[in-house]
Parts: structure tokens; C-alpha cells; sequence
């Protein structure tokens, strides 16, 4: 009886020893889960916001020009794109196709219609995307920095034991599209 006394006493203390191991390693993966996916949330929100922008642009644009409608359909196409992503690699495709379409469109206009960039309007939202933009940057570097710190955590051990046996899988990072390398040529004409 003694013997048995023991063991299941030394059970309960590894028992114990475990659970005070894990409980702390699980709710700290889930803090910064959570931290992560707040993080994708305001790329999200910066992401819309430029894309809120654009209906705005095209009408003060549309006042100057009756400007190609090909160049128009796939910014919209692009915006609606970016709205209807839900993964990391999904915003990050559509926010890189909106980025493209809105340079082609802008230069196209801005280069057809050069008394355009006089416009109060064009300019004071001209100033609201590339504030937009970085802001989507910002939210992009706070979401690469909250994802390497929890896939940091869930790889250390003894965490990544925890990890493992409650699931938490690592996060994507974004990354620069291949063409984001490229040096954007700039006209002043």
C-alpha cells in the first residue's frame, strides 16, 4: 500500500509539474495568436481604406477625362479583389494587383491630362494614398514582427510540445512582390 502511495503521488506531482508547464505556454500561444491576427485585421482596414479611396479618385478624375474604361475595370476589378480576400497570401496578391492597377491608371491620367494635378481634389487624394500607403506598410512590418514572435514561441521547447498538441501551426509572413523591386520611373513632364 505504501509502495502505490508513492507512485501515485509522484504521478500527481509530474501530473501537476506538466500542467503548470502547459497551461501557461497554451494561453500565451493563444495571446499571441490573437496579436497576429489583430495585426492581418488592420492590414485589412488599411487595405479597404485605399480602396474606399479610389471611387473618390475616379470621380475627380471622371470631371477631366473620359478615361479608358479597360485601365478603369481592373483597378475595380483589383478593389474588389482585395475585399474579398481572407488568407495572407490572398491579401497579399490582391493588394499587389490593386498597387499595379493604380499605378497604371494614375500615370495613364496624370500623363493625359496633365492640368489635372492643379486639381485641389486630385491632389488632397493623391496625399490620402500615399499616406495610405504607409500605412499599409507599417501594418505589414507590425504584422511580420507579431508573426516571427509567435512562431518563435510555438518552435522553443518546451512550447513547441505544446504547441504541437494543441495545434497552433506557424504564421505567414508578407512578402514583397517580385515587381515591388523594380525602381517606379517617375515623370515630370
Amino acid at each position: 500500500m505504501g509502495k502505490t502511495i508513492k507512485i501515485l503521488i509522484v504521478a500527481g506531482v509530474v501530473i501537476l509539474l506538466l500542467a503548470l508547464m502547459t497551461i501557461p505556454a497554451y494561453n500565451g500561444f493563444v495571446n499571441q495568436r490573437e496579436i497576429v491576427s489583430e495585426s492581418q485585421s488592420n492590414i485589412h482596414n488599411q487595405l479597404q481604406r485605399r480602396a474606399d479611396l479610389i471611387p473618390n479618385f475616379v470621380q475627380t478624375v471622371k470631371g477631366y477625362s473620359d478615361y479608358e474604361q479597360k485601365t478603369l475595370t481592373a483597378v475595380t476589378e483589383a478593389r474588389a479583389a482585395v475585399a474579398k480576400a481572407s488568407s495572407v497570401a490572398e491579401t497579399q496578391k490582391a493588394a499587389d494587383d490593386l498597387n499595379k492597377a493604380i499605378s497604371v491608371w494614375v500615370n495613364a491620367v496624370t500623363e493625359a491630362y496633365p492640368d489635372l494635378k492643379a486639381n485641389e481634389q486630385y491632389v488632397a487624394l493623391q496625399d490620402e494614398l500615399a499616406g495610405t500607403e504607409n500605412r499599409i506598410a507599417r501594418a505589414r512590418q507590425d504584422y511580420n514582427k507579431a508573426a516571427q514572435e509567435y512562431n518563435v514561441a510555438i518552435q522553443k521547447f518546451p512550447g513547441n510540445i505544446v504547441a504541437g498538441l494543441f495545434g497552433f501551426h506557424k504564421a505567414d509572413y508578407f512578402e514583397n512582390d517580385a515587381a515591388s523591386n523594380e525602381v517606379p520611373k517617375v515623370s515630370f513632364e
